[in-house]
């Protein structure tokens, strides 16, 4: 084994990871329409792939980022039922939001993936800082002072209970 630098590029000369592959077999009835077969095509291929996760994002909300992942923090981890009755009942200003977008994520679920709202969970849910809109209030003395109008990018990720 060597040790030092090697001349040229080292990166090619590392051992490369070993390709995963599926072989995936689905019976088809004759007669079955194209909408079934591709629905049946689909929940096999999420049926094989467990790690599949959903993901919704609201950007340029008018939130300060601070105060949203409050909310957020409640939510994470939690079944979706848990989450959405979490939400109703907390009486900030972000939760709204914050519920809108675990509704969208559980539409994206059931509409793209074939997946049923009851079989997930929050895997991933955080608040990004997105820009600040600068504001200008006079105040005495014909001074100005800055207001940061926060905004913020939240995201939740779904993922199956098992």
């Amino acid at each position: 084994m060597m040790c030092g630098r090697l001349g040229g590029d080292s990166t090619s000369r590392l051992p490369k990871a070993p390709v995963k592959k599926r072989i995936l077999i689905l019976t088809v009835h004759h007669g079955a329409s194209h909408e079934r077969v591709a629905k049946a095509l689909r929940r096999a291929l999420l049926d094989a792939d467990p790690d599949l996760t959903v993901r919704a994002r609201a950007k340029y909300v008018r939130h300060a980022p601070r105060k949203a992942r409050l909310v957020i923090d409640h939510i994470r981890g939690k079944d979706v039922d848990q989450a959405r009755a979490i939400l109703m009942h907390t009486p900030r200003a972000a939760s709204r939001d914050v519920l809108k977008l675990l509704d969208s994520a559980i539409a994206n679920a059931e509409n793209n993936h074939d997946l049923v709202a009851d079989d997930l969970k929050i895997g991933r849910a955080y608040v990004d800082e997105g820009p600040t809109l600068k504001r200008y209030r006079p105040r005495a003395l014909g001074r100005a002072t800055r207001i940061r109008k926060r905004t913020s990018h939240m995201t939740i990720e779904l993922v199956s209970k098992e």
